[in-house]
């Protein structure tokens, strides 16, 4: 029996639009540190705050961008909001006052917040159900793919001595590329879905919060990793180019999301999800160790910790698939933004209190104690999601 169609040229543009969006966002995640730090002589802690600003306006608005996109026309908000996050980039290179820059940040957070909650679920709609999981597999790893180039790319530019507003200018044109592809998406018609009076489950979904707790508490050390890696091999004393740790970490997800979008439509989405949490756990009690080895051996840590970067990706990248399906099946199809906004929301949340715990714990200690604290998290997240949120799912899935 032939498979259903899921390569389309909508679904080539906006797997574009989304890598270039996030290429963007990644270009800018390792070098945003060293800008708050040197343009305006910050500490760790402020740096924290200043960079989770982002994450908690991305929080504040996907519950109610999920309701707008199951309550209006998908498109028009998806591209509203891809401009705003464009335009951004410009505000950026005229940022001299770090009260602007705050305020620059909060915006960029809003609209980034619309418009991967919009792209997620125009994704599913120009989809076939029956290839979901590889389908989304492939939309992530647009993703995983903009890891591997943006923040490697970034870093060469900020080592190459080039100046930040260039750096921005070239995070602007990505966007703006991205923007002409997401115009070329065609997206199904919706019809009109009659609205129950306003409620709680109208923004979040629910019956997805045990498992929004596991993927919150996973998404922690996640938070810590992006945004003070650099920071932390510099503090170790490992001198090699780290960029190659995002670039490895997102090999690591492309290649595991290959196989695990196909394991999640077989229906293993528990099973697909436990598998990515243990090597996280190991991972990174590995990473906060090399905060010791380097006294040991520094050739072998540094080898130890890009390895580190290529089995996380591999972690995270077969559990990501999982995730983003489970919230969906335990929506009806008129919830879909709800499901996935909720899926980010929690993802967000964990994100922003990593970036915040993990400039605070550096600034009173050390890097290493801050994955440490991000690895005892995982494990909290393993046991919780076998004996809670793997439960639950399968007593409400509806399909």
């Amino acid at each position: 029996m032939a498979k259903d169609r899921l390569i389309t040229p909508s679904y080539c543009c906006i797997l574009a639009a989304n890598f270039l969006l996030y290429f963007g966002f990644w270009l800018l995640i390792p070098v945003l540190p060293f800008y708050l730090s040197e343009e305006f002589q910050v500490s760790h802690t402020t740096i924290g705050v200043v960079l989770s600003c982002y994450t908690i306006a991305a929080l504040c608005v996907r519950p109610f961008s999920g309701y707008l996109l199951d309550t209006f026309a998908r498109k028009p908000l998806y591209l509203v909001a891809y401009t705003v996050f464009t335009a951004i980039f410009a505000g950026y290179m005229v940022a001299g006052l770090l009260s602007f820059f705050i305020l620059l940040r909060i915006i960029h957070g809003l609209a980034f917040g619309m418009v991967t909650v919009g792209g997620n679920t125009i994704v599913i709609d120009i989809m076939p159900s029956s290839r979901r999981g590889e389908g989304l597999g492939y939309y992530g790893l647009t993703n995983n793919t903009a890891m591997s180039v943006g923040p490697m790319f970034g870093l060469f530019l900020h080592n190459g001595g080039v100046s930040y507003p260039v750096i921005f200018a070239y995070a602007l044109g990505a966007g703006i590329l991205g923007l002409i592809a997401a115009l070329l998406v065609k997206t199904p018609y919706k019809a009109p879905v009659r609205r129950e009076p306003i409620s709680l489950d109208r923004f979040i979904l629910l019956k997805g919060l045990p498992a929004g707790f596991s993927l919150l508490l996973l998404s922690i050390p996640y938070g810590m990793t992006t945004n003070y890696v650099a920071m932390y091999a510099r503090q170790i004393g490992i001198t090699a180019e780290t960029g190659f740790f995002f670039t490895l970490m997102a090999v690591g997800m492309a290649v595991s999301r290959l196989f695990s979008g196909r394991m999640v439509d077989k229906g293993r989405i528990t099973e697909t999800i436990r598998y990515g949490l243990y090597l996280v756990c190991i991972c990174y009690f590995c990473l906060s160790a090399c905060g010791w080895l380097t006294s040991w051996n520094l050739t072998i840590t540094t080898y130890l910790f890009f390895l580190i970067a290529l089995l996380l990706g591999i972690g995270f990248g077969t559990m990501f698939p999982a995730y983003n399906t489970l919230f969906v099946n335990l929506a009806p199809n008129s919830q879909r933004g709800t499901a996935t906004s909720t899926y980010l929301t929690s993802w967000d949340v964990g994100i922003g209190i990593g970036m915040l715990t993990g400039g605070y714990i550096s600034e009173i200690s050390t890097f290493r104690a801050a994955y440490l604290f991000g690895a005892l998290l995982t494990v909290v997240s393993l046991f919780y999601f076998r004996f809670k949120a793997s439960p639950h799912f399968q007593s409400n899935r509806l399909r």
